[in-house]
């Protein structure tokens, strides 16, 4: 009963759970009354970094808050810095910043991201993918 569209954020605060997408809901609302603008951003959080729970990514939901000149990114669910966010979508909440809007019935088959740290000084996006790049010295490919 979580992630649901009728779900407020003061709902998500008062029962102290939820998942990703009620959180960063919840984190929004509370700058807003504080009249720091803030956006909700959709995205992948690989587990670069810091110890693989030995399940496939998913997508995540964040936020980013403007301060100052620039947005920076929180997450009120994994409230540590976390290497190689890959941002899909950002905007007011989670419609504006939907990885995908379907109407009608859809069915999805298959859906895999792999995501590796590399040296941003050595690959650039556009560049071939090259696996003997990544940092942790692995060129072997893990399907899930």
């Amino acid at each position: 009963m979580s992630g649901r569209s009728d779900l407020s954020a003061s709902e998500v605060i008062g029962r102290h759970y939820g998942v990703c997408r009620d959180f960063a809901h919840a984190a929004i609302a509370l700058c807003r009354t504080f009249n720091l603008p803030a956006r909700y951003v959709t995205g992948h959080l690989p587990d670069i970094g810091c110890l693989d729970p030995g399940t496939p990514m998913d997508f995540h939901a964040y936020f980013e808050v403007y301060l100052g000149q620039e947005w920076f990114t929180f997450d009120a669910r994994y409230n540590v810095p976390r290497i190689g966010r890959v941002k899909v979508a950002h905007g007011l909440d989670a419609v504006d910043g939907a990885f995908a809007t379907i109407y009608g019935e859809a069915t999805l088959t298959y859906f895999q991201v792999w995501a590796y740290q590399v040296n941003p000084q050595q690959v650039s996006v556009g560049d071939p993918i090259n696996l003997s790049k990544r940092l942790d010295g692995d060129a072997t490919v893990r399907l899930g």
